[in-house]
């Protein structure tokens, strides 16, 4: 296997090999024993081409009976039941669902009945909250005090309209989460030196966030027009402005454009790839 690229200067990202998987866990939320997590890779599932190996999305034209070997694997190595997963209805929104028990298996094992879902949140034990990624952003968000957590994609546009401050305040309304009390992670995704986009982007991020702290977010790229976005970072603010406290946020070391043969990237791919998933659930 090819060696991890990181980025920044210490290690973050756990590697964890069971049974040929690899995935990844975050020491903090690792901590949290009352907490199951993880962060697939490429490597240990049975997809082939450019789905090879580990792909967990059953509507890029991937063999479905695949895609099913590679959950079970997924569920068997992080280690919870994989007829507990409950998936998101990824269409980068900022809208955020409440999971219950009776959502078990929507997206997996049965369809769902909601669209247009990019967060999710729950207080059920052994309820697994799955999203899905190939450059985006990860977020995760546990509350230990009364036992509940929250999963969000975060791609740009999920960025910009605040999807982590979305989820916290789901979190606060529906099991009284204080921000004070969370737990978060930014999870593996495409790092600011391979993520060139637009001016009209940049724009709304320019009116999203104070102008202070442009520098940190956004810098002009080589091309004209062309500036390099830290998804990261925002991400961060958008953690920070919801009441996290800065030290109970972890952010990745891994890019997914950076590694492109053990993590699916959208952009080093060209588009002709897979989809990783992270995971969050609360024991039993």
């Amino acid at each position: 296997m090819q060696k991890l690229v990181r980025s920044g200067g210490k290690k973050t990202l756990q590697e964890n090999w069971e049974n040929g998987v690899l995935y990844f866990t975050f020491p903090s939320l690792e901590a949290q024993k009352d907490f199951v997590h993880g962060f697939s890779s490429r490597i240990g599932g049975v997809s082939e081409r450019e789905f090879a190996q580990m792909n967990l999305s059953f509507s890029r034209g991937d063999d479905s009976s695949h895609v099913m070997e590679n959950y079970r694997r997924i569920a068997a190595a992080v280690g919870f039941d994989d007829r507990s997963i409950v998936c998101s209805h990824q269409t980068h929104t900022n809208h955020v669902r409440m999971v219950t028990a009776e959502d078990c298996g929507k997206g997996y094992l049965r369809d769902r009945d909601y669209t247009d879902v990019d967060g999710l949140v729950t207080n059920v034990p052994g309820v697994v909250l799955t999203t899905f990624y190939a450059d985006c952003v990860p977020l995760y968000f546990i509350d230990p005090v009364h036992r509940a957590a929250g999963l969000s994609h975060s791609g740009w546009r999920g960025t910009v309209s605040d999807i982590a401050g979305g989820t916290v305040k789901m979190m606060q309304k529906n099991y009284g989460t204080d921000p004070e009390d969370v737990c978060a992670a930014i999870g593996p995704s495409i790092c600011q030196d391979c993520y060139e986009v637009s001016e009209d982007v940049i724009d709304q991020f320019r009116e999203a966030y104070p102008e202070k702290l442009w520098m940190g977010l956004f810098r002009k790229g080589e091309r004209e027009g062309k500036y390099q976005l830290n998804l990261w970072e925002a991400c961060r603010q958008n953690m920070l402005r919801a009441g996290i406290r800065p030290e109970h946020i972890e952010v990745t070391d891994l890019c997914t454009c950076c590694n492109p043969e053990i993590l699916f990237s959208h952009r080093a791919s060209c588009g002709k790839r897979g989809n990783l998933a992270a995971f969050l659930g609360i024991r039993g």
